[in-house]
């Protein structure tokens, strides 16, 4: 257990932790008081931590997750769906009209892009929700370009799963699964940021001469910028 834990940067007390939760199998002995740990070991250690780390799961999913991963008779398509359910977080929206509207829309969105998902699934529920909040603080406008944003999306997704097949074993799946759509998203958002100060440069910055346009909105590029 101590090589493990050289090997994975994880404290001893802590993997002995997870081998009485059952989250980590205990080692094979070799004496009665030493136990050999393989890659295997190491492995299933760093999708814990990324599920804990990463995607900040609490135990009791991990535990599902893990389950998935461990049962053959899984489809690796079921298995990455019960990961990326648990690191979608839970529903703290108000039932009422605003949220079934929402829940309306998405099921249209849906049904127009073609995709299988449920419209009761975690992620439309995320994304009803979204719109509630839009309409609450007065941009329910901005939901008019959801059709666009969910083809830009669909692209994304494939090229999320062109990185996640990458792996072979079930458990690099659903590792990727997690570093892909925590980081991936946090990657997604500062792309989009540093394309939203070159698209408002190419607007804005070429302003008529003594009009103000040009250098006020070089301003708020620099700004953004920074």
């Amino acid at each position: 257990m101590g090589e493990l834990s050289r090997r994975s940067g994880v404290p001893v007390p802590t993997i002995k932790f997870y081998v009485r939760e059952g989250l980590l199998p205990a080692g094979r002995l070799t004496s009665p008081n030493q136990a050999s740990y393989d890659a295997g070991h190491e492995r299933r250690l760093r999708l814990i931590r990324a599920l804990l780390d990463v995607g900040g799961l609490p135990l009791s999913a991990i535990r599902d997750v893990l389950r998935a991963t461990e049962d053959p008779a899984q489809p690796v398509h079921k298995v990455l769906g019960v990961a990326a359910k648990r690191l979608v977080p839970s529903s703290s929206a108000t039932p009422g009209p605003e949220l079934e509207e929402a829940r309306e829309e998405v099921a249209g969105l849906i049904e127009r892009m073609g995709w299988r998902a449920g419209p009761a699934s975690a992620g439309a529920e995320s994304l009803a929700e979204v719109l509630v909040a839009l309409r609450g603080a007065g941009h329910g406008a901005f939901i008019d370009l959801l059709d666009r944003y969910a083809v830009v999306a669909e692209q994304a997704a494939l090229i999320d799963l062109g990185y996640v097949s990458r792996g072979a074993a079930r458990e690099d799946l659903v590792e990727s699964v997690v570093v892909g759509t925590v980081l991936g998203e946090a990657m997604f958002g500062a792309l989009r940021r540093l394309a939203h100060a070159e698209a408002s440069a190419r607007a804005y910055e070429d302003g008529a001469p003594g009009d103000g346009t040009a250098e006020e909105a070089g301003g708020e590029a620099e700004a953004a910028r920074a």
